[in-house]
């Protein structure tokens, strides 16, 4: 296989795709958090990026190794995104319901949400590993980091608007936030049926 326009296109438009709810996710965080400082959202988006990079190769590796306990698992996979942005977004929806009268700055999502979020968007693209099965190690690898470096600037963005709205909506960003990524694990789940 050769690095065609075909590969770089179709790995652009995977990572479009999949960096979808990721985004979403992106724009909740920068509404929960207006005064997010470009440090940190670096770090969020590498965070996003860095799994929606490890997920397709993981199955890919699941593809080209363990194939058939891969389809079993691939059952679980929208329970699984329902069940973590359901928790997060509930967490965030109580907190933002709580304070929202108050005026003090919300807390930061932390690393471990962070963790959760990224595994909770990004957990669908393992069946990406389908897509990519007949690409050698090399060909996979770089098809999931193009995958990975579009999803980084996908939800750079995604933080950056939710920032700009998030000063805006002031105290009712934590709800709004809250109810996105309730909404994005619904539409996961829904979405996996049809």
């Amino acid at each position: 296989m050769n690095l065609s326009f075909d590969f770089f296109y179709t790995s652009i438009l995977l990572g479009i795709g999949l960096a979808m709810d990721a985004f979403s996710v992106s724009l909740a965080n920068g509404l929960n958090e207006p005064n997010m400082k470009k440090g940190r959202m670096c770090g969020v988006a590498g965070i996003f990026a860095a799994f929606q990079f490890a997920m397709p190769f993981i199955g890919w590796i699941c593809v080209s190794t363990v194939a058939q306990y891969f389809k079993a698992f691939e059952k679980c996979i929208p329970w699984i995104a329902l069940g973590l942005l359901g928790f997060i977004g509930g967490k965030m929806l109580y907190e933002g319901i709580k304070n929202k009268d108050s005026d003090e700055d919300k807390p930061a999502v932390g690393f471990k949400a962070l963790l959760v979020q990224g595994v909770a968007t990004s957990i669908d693209a393992l069946s990406v590993g389908f897509t990519i099965s007949d690409y050698d190690c090399l060909h996979a690898l770089l098809s999931c980091l193009l995958i990975g470096i579009v999803t980084f600037f996908i939800c750079f963005a995604g933080l950056d608007i939710g920032k700009k709205a998030g000063t805006k909506l002031a105290n009712k960003a934590g709800i709004l936030g809250g109810a996105i990524l309730i909404f994005i694990g619904l539409e996961i789940f829904i979405t996996s049926w049809f």
